[in-house]
């Protein structure tokens, strides 16, 4: 068995495995709340309160990680009776639902297979080169990290054009054409503007790299 190999195939799963976590940990009420809850958080134009986005933040989350079909969001409406969501933006949900759960079993095959490889290396008594491959991974994670950190941290503080650049160019990842860009008037981006997700990002910069730093500091060379 090629442990050197392995050890390599371990970093690579460490970052996967840490931003899957992070991703998991911003799809809970934990992160919009707090998120809403910021001084700086822009005020809805349009009229949406704090409360009104709380509402309405709750099951559109809780569809993307959930095992319901479109009508869970379809079938929302307002006081007056109209639909919360229009039909573009229920196809864009539909679309974001595939990839987040696709993202989520990445996350859980990356995380299986390295507790499979825990236990072989144990067995087989290479448990050096499965550490040096955890640690090796931190030091990834943490290059990742970084990187997101100051795109969105530049978006914020310096050019609003070097996050949509960024976010553009993920979104023609897995994304058709412009099906993820709509009105501002738009439930999903009286929801979430574009500061929600440069939030996003951080937070899940940080989370990751304080798993990378645990990692890469925690683990000594073998």
């Amino acid at each position: 068995m090629n442990t050197k190999f392995l050890s390599y195939l371990i970093s690579l799963l460490t970052p996967l495995m840490l931003v899957g976590f992070a991703l998991r940990i911003l799809l809970t009420p934990l992160y919009y709340s707090v998120e809403y809850n910021m001084p700086y958080f822009p005020k809805d134009e349009y009229g949406f309160t704090k409360e009104d986005r709380l509402q309405w933040a709750k099951p559109s989350v809780e569809y993307l990680v959930n095992s319901a079909d479109i009508s869970y969001l379809g079938d929302l409406q307002f006081e007056d009776g109209t639909p919360i969501y229009n039909e573009r933006e229920l196809s864009h949900m539909h679309d974001v639902k595939g990839v987040v759960q696709g993202a989520l079993r990445a996350w859980y095959a990356a995380t299986i297979i390295l507790l499979i490889l825990a236990a072989f290396a144990v067995r087989s008594k290479w448990t050096g080169e499965y550490l040096n491959g955890l640690r090796r991974g931190g030091w990834w994670m943490m290059g990742l990290a970084v990187t997101l950190g100051l795109i969105s941290g530049a978006g914020i503080l310096i050019d609003p054009n070097i996050f949509w650049s960024f976010f553009e160019w993920f979104h023609s990842l897995f994304f058709e054409g412009d099906t993820w860009l709509f009105f501002y008037s738009d439930t999903l981006i009286r929801l979430f503007p574009i500061r929600f997700w440069q939030d996003a990002v951080i937070t899940l910069a940080v989370i990751a790299l304080g798993g990378g730093l645990g990692l890469a500091f925690g683990i000594k060379e073998t």
